[in-house]
C-alpha cells in the first residue's frame, strides 16, 4: 500500500520547529540529515547553512512520518507562503512511483524528475495543474 506523508518547508528553523514537534507528538527525530552531510556535485553550501536540516523526520502515530528541510536562498531556494508543505507519496514499487508521477505531473510543472538519488532512494518533485505540491519516493528494498 502506498504511504503518504506531509513534508514542510522552513526558512532555516526547521530544528527548531521540529524540536517543538517532538515535545508536542513525542518520540524521537529520524533521519536527521544536514547539509555538510551530503555531497552534492558542483554545489557550495555558505558555512552558515552547513549546519542546517537538508531531512528531518518524526514518526507520528503508526504509519506517518512528518518530515521537513530548510530552504537556503544560497540554492536559489525562497520560501514563499504555499510553496512550504509537499504531499509525500511512497509507493511500494518503482513502476508505481513511475506511474504515479506521471500521471500527478501531467498538465502542471516538474522540479525534479524522477531519478536514482544520492541518498540512495527513486525520487522526484512536482506541482500538479492545481498547484499542490508532490514528492514521489520510492526507497529500494535495502539488502540484508
Amino acid at each position: 500500500m502506498t504511504v503518504v506523508n506531509v513534508y514542510l518547508n522552513f526558512a532555516g528553523n526547521t530544528e527548531e520547529a521540529f524540536n517543538f514537534y517532538k515535545s508536542v507528538f513525542g518520540g524521537e527525530l529520524t533521519q536527521v540529515v544536514r547539509f555538510k552531510d551530503m555531497p552534492m556535485e558542483g554545489v557550495t553550501i555558505p558555512k552558515e547553512e552547513e549546519n542546517k536540516i537538508m531531512h528531518v523526520g518524526l514518526p507520528i502515530g503508526r504509519d506517518q512520518v512528518l518530515m521537513a528541510t530548510d530552504t537556503l536562498e544560497s540554492m536559489g531556494q525562497k520560501l514563499v507562503k504555499g510553496n512550504n508543505v509537499y504531499i509525500s507519496v511512497h509507493p511500494e514499487s518503482k513502476e508505481e512511483a513511475d506511474r504515479i508521477f506521471k500521471a500527478l505531473s501531467a498538465g502542471g510543472e516538474v522540479e525534479m524528475p524522477m531519478a536514482d538519488q544520492i541518498w540512495g532512494d527513486y525520487y522526484g518533485s512536482l506541482k500538479d495543474k492545481f498547484g499542490v505540491q508532490w514528492m514521489v519516493n520510492y526507497g529500494y528494498p535495502k539488502k540484508k
